[in-house]
């Protein structure tokens, strides 16, 4: 038996406060649907996407319970567009384990981004990061995760809690399906206070000040023979992409 902590949702139109106030909302599947400005079903008909991500080749603890996809858009006055795809980088300083490493993972599908709900999904967004941090142009990158119980137990985030490197995270709970744990945890970034619950309801939504907080998930383990966790992560930059603009990457081709 594990103990789960409902979500702290934000009541309705309280969630832009909440994130300025403490650098964190949680928001439920209604209100994430009004933010965006379409229906459930519209987000619903992606989930099947997630059932063709390729594995995670990079995983230094050698494990095999990690699928994703990684694709980059620029949102210029709400309008995002798809940018040429690029590795994943960030610095050692916000992730200690995969950091200072280019991670080319596959593209996400062409008919999820040709989805009526995925422009009007980064286009909210952006009006949320620029609310919370000033006009600019975002820079936006998107992972689907599937965290699967292939090894017996599967890890959302295996570098531990953590900073992106960014201005603002998204992170959508899509699908949770035969598991226990996978408790999110928030932490303040300078100071003590945390917050710990546990996100069910698929489309339920997590957004960070990066600036201000640390967060990670716990590790999932099965409830029967198998399961999984699906997520969709969102990360928003004001300047460029990580690995742009004088960050210390190396130069490398995308591999053949």
């Amino acid at each position: 038996m594990v103990a789960t902590f409902l979500p702290p949702f934000s009541p309705h139109g309280e969630y832009p406060a909440h994130l300025r106030q403490r650098g964190y909302a949680v928001l439920e599947p209604a209100t994430v649907v009004e933010l965006c400005g379409f229906p459930l079903a519209a987000l619903d008909a992606l989930k099947s996407s997630w059932d063709e991500l390729p594995p995670d080749t990079y995983l230094k603890d050698g494990g095999r319970y990690r699928r994703r996809r990684h694709s980059c858009f620029v949102v210029d006055d709400g309008q995002p567009r798809q940018a040429p795809h690029r590795a994943h980088w960030q610095s050692l300083d916000y992730n200690a384990l995969h950091g200072g490493m280019q991670r080319w993972f596959e593209p996400m599908d062409a008919a999820v981004v040709a989805s009526p709900a995925w422009p009007g999904l980064l286009g909210a967004l952006a009006r949320t990061a620029t609310a919370l941090k000033g006009a600019t142009r975002w820079f936006v990158e998107a992972h689907q995760f599937r965290i699967d119980t292939t090894d017996g137990i599967g890890r959302p985030t295996p570098e531990g809690a953590h900073r992106d490197g960014v201005d603002l995270v998204a992170v959508l709970l899509v699908d949770r399906a035969g598991i226990k744990g996978g408790e999110t945890r928030v932490f303040a970034a300078a100071g003590p206070d945390g917050q710990r619950f546990t996100l069910t309801a698929p489309w339920s939504m997590i957004l960070l000040d990066d600036e201000r907080v640390i967060h990670e998930s716990t590790p999932i383990q099965p409830l029967g023979e198998r399961g999984h966790r699906d997520t969709l992560v969102l990360t928003y930059r004001a300047g460029g992409f990580q690995g742009e603009g004088g960050d210390d990457v190396p130069a490398a081709g995308m591999p053949a």
